[in-house]
């Protein structure tokens, strides 16, 4: 039987080259782009009249931590930084982090960063207390049951407070468990095809958080497996004061210590680099997930975005975790990307196309992926359609730069390998309703503390 075609007709506009009249979809890929003034090459079955909308590559989030979306805006860590924000945490997480708070606490950040126009995510999830073993397989049964495609990230800690860590004993698990389940999570889930639903990467916490052995030995396991590794690295000064304290050099250095420094790592946060340390991480290919609102949340600093990508290091963009966001929508992430790089370097030499590159292809460089990112030829249908319905659009010029000046914050569809997802606003097979009364519900436990 022929496969169905499908026509994206005649968007307000589209972040692709040669695509004014839209694109066509075939078997959840893009098969053809039309141009000004063209028609499909070929004949379409199906017309899907775009005009309403302006159309980007679906978003695509490289950091984030599912379970902080049960602590926003907690009174216990606001108006701090982040060593003492976590420190204020970890006993909440610890206490309350329950099987059922969890999986809601997933399925919301899911089902948020899709409305925002998302279409691949990355979760480090690196918090284990007693019942939640499995977290790796809840979040691949939620990614599946929202539609995402998704970078399970095992994340882990097996340093504490009596070893010189920051984490209480309670949450962090031993390093032979964490590296028995990663070679597990990665025998059953990692998919390194075209086209991947599910993919997995191996991700020590911090280095205030993992043993030298438990990076080590997750590096050897990567490159047995073919996956990807991340890392928080560079966020702080104090991280740089505590790796200078305990292990007597820069965390650049520390990274190159444990086998780290090459193209399968991509870092969360990547702050605090001197000039040298940036050439040497674009030497070799290191990504950086590029977190902009958690950065200024917690005044954490400014990346150095436009460096680390002149020296070779792919760029991408992540919302971080929703206690410290203190939401999980990407397209707002696009905005505060464009803002605080318009601070550290000049309106000039920052643009919303920049923005939009970090969110798209950068942050796929990031994943090791080649087949999401970008509205072109052969590669998944994965895409973003938003409208210029609302007050704050009106009188716009330009609808690309709209989007990010203006501040759109819902994608009103978005479709993922070809097939919808967000229909008028809203995420088909989710009951939006009811996921916020439920996992509201479950919040409350982590109030308790006050």
């Amino acid at each position: 039987m022929m496969s169905e075609r499908v026509w994206v007709k005649d968007p307000i506009a589209v972040l692709a080259e040669g695509a004014e009249r839209g694109v066509v979809v075939e078997n959840g890929r893009i098969a053809e782009l039309v141009g000004k003034g063209a028609e499909p090459a070929h004949p379409v079955h199906r017309i899907f009249d775009a005009g309403r909308h302006v159309v980007t590559p679906g978003l695509v989030n490289t950091h984030h931590h599912f379970f902080q979306t049960l602590t926003r805006a907690h009174p216990s860590a606001i108006n701090k930084e982040l060593f003492p924000w976590l420190q204020a945490l970890y006993p909440i997480w610890a206490r309350h982090v329950k099987p059922e708070a969890f999986r809601l606490a997933t399925r919301l950040a899911l089902t948020e960063l899709l409305m925002s126009g998302c279409t691949c995510a990355s979760d480090h999830q690196y918090l284990f207390p007693g019942g939640i073993e499995d977290a790796m397989d809840v979040q691949t049964e939620e990614a599946a049951r929202v539609g995402l495609r998704m970078t399970l990230t095992r994340g882990s800690m097996d340093l504490s407070q009596k070893d010189g860590g920051l984490p209480p004993d309670s949450i962090v698990q031993d390093t032979d468990t964490i590296l028995a389940d990663s070679e597990r999570i990665l025998g059953r889930y990692h998919d390194a095809s075209d086209g991947a639903m599910l993919q997995v990467a191996l991700a020590p916490c911090a280095p205030f958080t993992v043993t030298k052995r438990l990076m080590v030995e997750s590096a050897a396991l990567a490159e047995r497996f073919q996956c990807r590794l991340h890392t928080h690295l560079g966020e702080t000064i104090d991280e740089n004061d505590y790796c200078m304290a305990h292990y007597g050099y820069r965390p650049v250095d520390y990274l190159e210590e444990v086998g780290w420094l090459n193209d399968k790592v991509w870092l969360a946060h990547g702050i605090h680099f001197n000039d040298e340390e940036v050439g040497r991480l674009g030497r070799h290919g290191v990504g950086v997930c590029h977190c902009p609102t958690s950065n200024m949340v917690l005044a954490s600093g400014q990346c150095r975005t436009k460096e680390l990508e002149a020296a070779g290091s792919p760029v991408g963009l992540g919302v971080d975790g929703s206690a410290s966001n203190d939401n999980s929508n990407l397209i707002e992430g696009v905005r505060h990307a464009l803002m605080i790089n318009r601070l550290t370097y000049d309106a000039a030499s920052v643009t919303h196309l920049d923005a939009f590159r970090w969110a798209t292809e950068g942050s796929a460089r990031c994943l090791g992926r080649s087949d999401i990112g970008a509205i072109a030829v052969g590669k998944q249908a994965d895409m973003a359609f938003f409208t210029l319905d609302e007050l704050r659009f009106s009188g716009a010029g330009d609808p690309l730069a709209a989007l990010v000046l203006c501040g759109a914050h819902a994608a009103d569809r978005v479709m993922v390998a070809g097939a919808w997802k967000v229909e008028n606003g809203l995420p088909t097979g989710i009951d939006v309703a009811a996921l916020r009364a439920e996992h509201g519900r479950v919040a409350k436990a982590f109030l308790e503390a006050l």
